[in-house]
């Protein structure tokens, strides 16, 4: 384990009030933001954690909101001394429902979750001029106002580059997240090759939008004839 704290609740403890100890090891030196497959002309400024623990869950566990961001930043302290911190606590309607981080994440305008709200649009708002449509709540492609008729996995294998946008995905990466280990149909890693050709050639002139990375794998950036519609329940990219 390594560039890793985690929050422990003493065993014995004379006070009534939760306590939390710090464990931690000796963080792991970071990459260099190049080593981090980011996109050009960018570089990391921090992060947001979404924490989806109401304050009865919280009295339930025996602790509060305010004990564990205060346990985090005590982390924080000791682990990189110079970060500076901002929390806020994000409030949504008695009885509102949905996971407590998607209500957390939409709370505090973090823009796939606020991009989800939107309605979806109809067949006819769809551009009639050239460009692609990945559309990620209806599973579907649309290319120069016309359907694409993309298999399932064609279109996983789409999605998960969309979701991923700016990040180079190993081929390992790519089987193992799309197809079952014990898939009997499962690609070896240079058999993947052959499902991103046969992507390609049905986005036909926009085949560029999948991008290899010699010796390594694949990748979407952000392209100007590309629009992704996104709706309720999409699937966040990873990004640790």
């Amino acid at each position: 384990m390594s560039n890793t704290a985690l929050l422990e609740r003493p065993s014995t403890s004379t006070s009534t009030r939760p306590a939390l100890r710090l464990v931690t090891d000796r963080p792991a030196p970071t990459p260099p933001a190049a080593q981090r497959n980011l996109p050009a002309g960018t570089t990391p400024r921090g992060f947001a954690l979404y924490v989806g623990f109401d304050e009865a869950k919280a009295t339930a566990s025996g602790v509060s909101l305010a004990t564990i961001v205060d346990a985090l930043r005590r982390t924080l302290a000791e682990v990189a001394p110079e970060a500076e911190t901002y929390a806020t606590v994000a409030l949504a309607p008695v009885g509102a429902g949905g996971r407590d981080v998607d209500v957390v994440r939409l709370a505090l305008h973090e823009p796939s979750a606020v991009a989800r709200t939107k309605p979806e649009p109809s067949i006819a708002d769809e551009p009639s001029s050239g460009g692609v449509v990945v559309d990620i709540s209806r599973k579907r492609v649309v290319i120069d106002g016309d359907s694409a008729a993309l298999t399932f996995k064609e279109f996983e294998l789409l999605q998960y580059l969309v979701l991923r946008e700016g990040r180079t995905i190993e081929r390992t990466e790519l089987v193992a997240s799309l197809w079952q280990t014990d898939d009997k149909d499962a690609p070896g890693e240079r058999t993947i090759d052959v499902h991103v050709r046969r992507l390609r050639a049905k986005l036909g002139r926009y085949e560029d939008v999948v991008r290899t990375v010699r010796g390594v794998g694949y990748r979407f950036d952000r392209h100007a004839d590309v629009v992704i519609r996104y709706g309720h329940g999409t699937p966040s990219p990873d990004r640790f």
